[in-house]
């Protein structure tokens, strides 16, 4: 695995939005990564488990934590196939999450650019960087076929 780029684990995050995807869930993936090490990687499970919380960043946060026994991530980076909300971007800030690489741009609910800019927030304690647009025409995809199939069903 020497060398490989944030496309290898957006592909990776991809591959959880569709497992989302086939359980009925807003395909959201994520992957989070010290080095080239996996310590998480989930999919939305909010309607699975009737928890409001269960977004695919906050439940692999959670895996990383408890894999490096801290709650301080500040040498990991989280892959996200679709810009973050609110809570979960207050959460990698909360987290001090190293950086953050996602796909596709949330220009409805985005916490990161599009609406909000919570984790480059001057009256936080830390900063995300962020890296917006890897692989963002396949994370799009996933989630306008969701919302098509639903508007059509």
């Amino acid at each position: 695995m020497v060398g490989v780029g944030a496309e290898y684990f957006m592909h990776m995050a991809l591959g959880e939005a569709h497992k989302a995807l086939a359980l009925g869930e807003v395909p959201v993936g994520a992957v989070a990564v010290r080095g080239q090490v996996i310590l998480g990687r989930a999919y939305n499970l909010r309607e699975l488990v009737g928890d409001p919380t269960a977004h695919a960043e906050v439940l692999a946060l959670r895996q990383a934590a408890r894999r490096l026994g801290t709650w301080r991530l500040d040498d990991v980076t989280l892959y996200v196939t679709l810009e973050p909300c609110v809570m979960c971007a207050g959460a990698m800030v909360q987290a001090r999450l190293g950086a953050l690489v996602y796909g596709a741009p949330d220009p409805k609910g985005g916490g990161c650019d599009s609406v909000y800019d919570v984790i480059h927030s001057p009256w936080l304690n830390h900063r995300v960087a962020v890296r917006a647009g890897v692989l963002a025409a396949e994370c799009q995809q996933v989630v306008q076929e969701f919302f098509r199939a639903r508007r059509d069903g």
